[in-house]
């Protein structure tokens, strides 16, 4: 694939595009894999400019309700949609409705003239033992998204089909959220699918435990004692991660090639 020219790049949909756990030096920002993408982008198109309207704890609907239209009116011609897994996450769900928006969202875009780059999730079940309550689900999903890109035309970056994607050193403490070296393979596998040159093959990975090692009583147990209870918390008192928080890139800004110590412009 030859890579297209772009001159404005949006991104769409929850913690995983706002960048969590990936941050930039100082912490007070995320990098994330739709920054890394950009810069990836800017390579072959020096003046595109780039938005980012992603917020953490953000379910499908709220994406479709309050950032399609925002997208939309800026009429960019790449954009990435990805989101669901906090419906996933949820006691129940409706795979149904989570599927026509994602479909609906990526529909919009085609038809206004934009490329739509869109992603499948990884199963953790065999890095976190708890991860097994909705691996059926992801399963599901994953099959789906699969069939909505083929029907809108949509580049899929099928993350859950790259046998590399669950290796524990490319996850963060949360097993929910890419460190900072899985938002970087994850923006490399997105410029090589949509045809950007010369992105660097990734790198080796350390060995790791083996698939179930984590998979424990005691093991599960501290997880959710550090990083599902919170979250539980959250729920129970009807609220999100994403309260009070804004996009961190709601307007265009050109992009610039950074190192891995600098951040982007904007």
């Amino acid at each position: 694939m030859t890579a297209a020219k772009y001159r404005l790049y949006v991104a769409l949909g929850d913690s995983t595009t706002e960048g969590i756990d990936d941050p930039y030096p100082g912490g007070a920002r995320y990098r994330g894999w739709a920054d890394r993408l950009a810069e990836h982008l800017a390579t072959v198109n020096p003046g595109i400019l780039y938005a980012n309207f992603a917020i953490r704890g953000r379910k499908i609907g709220q994406i479709y309700d309050t950032q399609l239209q925002p997208a939309l009116a800026l009429k960019p011609d790449l954009v990435s949609v990805v989101g669901g897994v906090n419906d996933l996450l949820r006691r129940s769900v409706d795979l149904e409705y989570v599927a026509d928006r994602m479909e609906r969202m990526q529909i919009a875009f085609r038809e206004s003239g934009a490329t739509v780059l869109t992603m499948t999730l990884p199963d953790l079940s065999d890095s976190i033992g708890l991860a097994r309550i909705v691996s059926d689900r992801v399963t599901s999903y994953n099959q789906l998204m699969r069939e909505i890109a083929q029907r809108t035309g949509a580049v899929l970056v099928d993350t859950a089909a790259d046998p590399l994607a669950t290796h524990l050193s490319l996850w963060s403490k949360d097993r929910l959220h890419a460190n900072a070296e899985g938002h970087k393979r994850i923006a490399a596998a997105a410029a090589r699918a949509l045809g950007v040159p010369n992105v660097a093959e990734d790198g080796e990975l350390l060995p790791h435990s083996p698939p179930g090692a984590l998979r424990s009583l005691p093991g599960d147990a501290l997880w959710a004692w550090r990083h599902m209870r919170p979250w539980l918390t959250r729920r129970l008192r009807g609220t999100s991660s994403g309260d009070g928080v804004a996009p961190k890139r709601a307007v265009p800004a050109p992009v610039e090639r950074q190192s891995e110590d600098h951040a982007l412009n904007g």
